[in-house]
């Protein structure tokens, strides 16, 4: 945006990132459906090959329409600058290949996405990088799991599904104090319920398929570079991020923090992480990325006030055992959720399904429990089941047999997922429909396992 003024949320995120084309007049967005662009000369070509001179070359490194989405979730998050990529899962290998490699150790929550636990658990130890998780409200474990060979600190604002809420301020202080920056995932949050960088964190993804597109039609991702972190000092006295504080021989011996001590975490990302990984964001997705932003303000704060009312309905039901979700007075981290997210604490939360009365075996009463949950999944008319979150219409999944299927039983533990656990992603549709479509499927599922009525000779029929 042009201009000296301070626009507020509501107008960055119409905005932000786009001007009336200088072409054309146009003034929406233009889609750039191109894979190259036309060099002016020679001298202008290597200009550009060598970051002299400011342009597009392919689009896997950088196009118009995808870098005016960069522009605008940069602004929306009070960032540097940011990169968007083919999803959220490329976001984050994207950040942490970024500036860490063989040998070296994360320290993540426990409370996290299946997906990102299993690239943190199983795939990038193939590849030498480790991780040590821990509860995302034990600060103590925090500190006492970091090593010499830590690069990075990584949670979720809200965790998935059992909405743990990262305390952002204190985790950062810790990775600061040991020379390390702090990655959030903000997907649950958006920009507009908590801003991360603002409250310590160095470095913001999303999944940009939930939330930011609201409407469950395409699949991207972004990360946001705060610009806050030291990478020259942290190499000066602890010889971490060599990779950007250090010449690199893959770009012409380039020192990326000398170059642009800001951005220079974006600058090797792009230059490197999009070069030779490949996963960018088409144009394609982030044009509708940026029609789905235009309407965050609006669509967020009506998917809290809708998830606020399911929550209640939820904890007062006689066949549901508990609901997580930040905004009840229940929830654990119900104060730090006032605290970090005044808007409101999100339009994703889990619940338990009662358990079956009577006396069971174990193995009886995880299946017991199963069996609830298929029932009160499938009589769902309004609630879509699928595996996603974020849309606009309210969905529903079971993640111990989809999400989170490969962890093990400690790790679904440490993520409070059980065998009647349901997540839910309320959406925009009325609240009164919301609720009675629950409570019909949750009396349907209470009947699984319930004791049998007996019937005596005056009262058969």
């Amino acid at each position: 945006m042009a201009g000296s003024l301070d626009p507020s949320f509501d107008t960055l995120a119409i905005h932000a990132g786009t001007r009336p084309d200088p072409t054309t007049g146009a003034r929406a967005l233009p889609l750039h459906l191109t894979a190259s662009f036309v060099f002016e000369s020679s001298e202008q070509a290597a200009a550009l090959f060598n970051m002299e001179r400011a342009g597009h070359v392919y689009s896997r490194i950088s196009n118009p329409t995808t870098a005016a989405f960069e522009e605008r979730m940069a602004a929306l998050e009070g960032g540097v600058g940011a990169i968007a990529t083919a999803s959220g899962q490329a976001a984050l290998h994207l950040a942490i290949c970024t500036i860490a490699g063989a040998g070296h150790h994360i320290v993540a929550s426990s409370a996290l996405y299946g997906g990102s636990h299993n690239l943190l658990a199983y795939t990038l130890p193939r590849f030498g990088i480790e991780t040590t998780f821990v509860k995302p409200g034990d600060h103590e474990a925090w500190r006492a799991a970091i090593r010499p060979e830590t690069r990075l600190l990584f949670g979720e604002t809200l965790g998935n599904p059992g909405l743990d809420v990262l305390d952002v301020p204190a985790v950062s202080t810790i990775a600061h104090e040991a020379g390390v920056p702090l990655l959030v995932d903000a997907t649950f949050s958006t920009p507009w319920l908590q801003k991360p960088l603002a409250q310590g964190a160095d470095l913001v993804m999303h999944s940009a398929t939930k939330f930011l597109c609201g409407h469950g039609t395409v699949i991207g991702g972004v990360v946001v570079d705060g610009g806050s972190f030291d990478w020259q000092t942290a190499y000066r006295r602890s010889g971490r991020f060599a990779e950007l504080a250090a010449p690199y021989a893959g770009f012409h011996d380039m020192v990326f923090a000398e170059e642009n001590p800001v951005c220079a975490f974006l600058l090797r990302a792009r230059r490197e992480g999009l070069r030779d990984f490949g996963a960018c964001m088409s144009p394609h997705t982030a044009w509708m990325l940026m029609q789905g932003i235009e309407t965050l303000p609006l669509r967020m704060a009506r998917h809290v006030a809708n998830a606020q009312r399911v929550a209640e309905f939820l904890a007062s039901h006689p066949a549901v055992d508990r609901v997580r979700y930040p905004g009840l007075a229940s929830h654990r981290d119900h104060a730090l959720a006032a605290r970090l997210l005044p808007r409101g604490a999100g339009a994703v939360f889990s619940f338990d399904l009662a358990q079956p009365t009577g006396e069971h075996t174990p193995a009886a009463s995880v299946d017991l429990a199963r069996e609830r949950g298929r029932v009160f999944i499938e009589a769902l008319q309004i609630f879509s089941h699928l595996a996603n979150v974020g849309d606009c219409r309210s969905l529903v999944i079971h993640p111990a047999s989809t999400t989170h299927l490969r962890m093990d039983a400690a790790a679904l533990a440490a993520s409070g997922i059980g065998a009647g656990t349901i997540r839910l992603s309320i959406g925009l549709e009325d609240a009164d429909d919301l609720v009675a479509d629950l409570d019909r499927a949750l009396k349907l599922a209470a009947k699984v396992g319930a004791p049998a009525k007996s019937t005596t000779a005056t009262g058969a029929r």
